[in-house]
């Protein structure tokens, strides 16, 4: 059973961390501008903010579920000025370094930047709990089997991290300056969209 319950755990962090969304964006600017370890400090973050999320959720489903219909919308508004933030500086990239040069700082912030930008993130917010009830998570019930869940969620999502930054990395070293900069110009106009649909969204809500 734990071990069953730990597979889906697994399939839940990769599930929500895969699909290229504002997230995933940020994390390959990361790592195109600054190395492999600066885009696994981006996914740590995600994975931090997915396996906060999978405890509340392990905690009390319905409860969760009610405390998201309550924060939904300020969150959406918070997400949407972060990622206009974030792709307003990406549109200015920083000079391509390697990633042995990057500070433990400089690592700390991406981590810091990425688990706020996923925690208000209203994509992750809902898909969590959707595919969260979908897998029968919400069933975890004691506080081992919700340990299970925590950590499973955590090293599916940081497991994704790892891979898309390392295949990331490996074709940075193919590429020439010019293609990181122009990523990052693309990253930067992603981000600042969904950033717009983000506060859109949540004003329609309003009216």
């Amino acid at each position: 059973m734990s071990t069953l319950l730990f597979g889906k755990s697994l399939l839940l962090g990769l599930a929500i961390a895969a699909p290229l969304g504002p997230i995933g964006a940020l994390c390959i600017n990361r790592t195109l501008e600054r190395g492999f370890w600066a885009g696994v400090a981006g996914g740590l973050g995600t994975a931090a903010a997915d396996a906060t999320y999978a405890a509340l959720a392990a905690i009390g489903f319905a409860a969760f579920a009610a405390v998201l219909a309550i924060i939904a919308m300020p969150l959406s508004v918070a997400g949407g000025l972060f990622m206009i933030w974030l792709g307003w500086s990406g549109l200015r990239p920083k000079p391509v370094t390697a990633a042995a040069d990057v500070g433990g700082r400089d690592l700390i912030r991406t981590t810091v930047s990425t688990f706020l930008l996923t925690m208000t993130n209203p994509a992750t917010i809902l898909s969590f709990a959707a595919i969260f009830a979908g897998l029968g998570l919400a069933e975890a019930g004691d506080a081992p089997s919700a340990a299970i869940v925590v950590i499973g969620v955590f090293l599916g999502s940081l497991g994704w991290w790892f891979f898309l930054s390392g295949g990331v990395a490996i074709a940075r070293k193919k590429l020439p300056d010019s293609f990181v900069a122009w990523v990052s110009r693309i990253s930067g106009l992603v981000l600042i969209a969904f950033g717009i649909i983000t506060i859109g969204a949540a004003a329609k809500g309003l009216l």
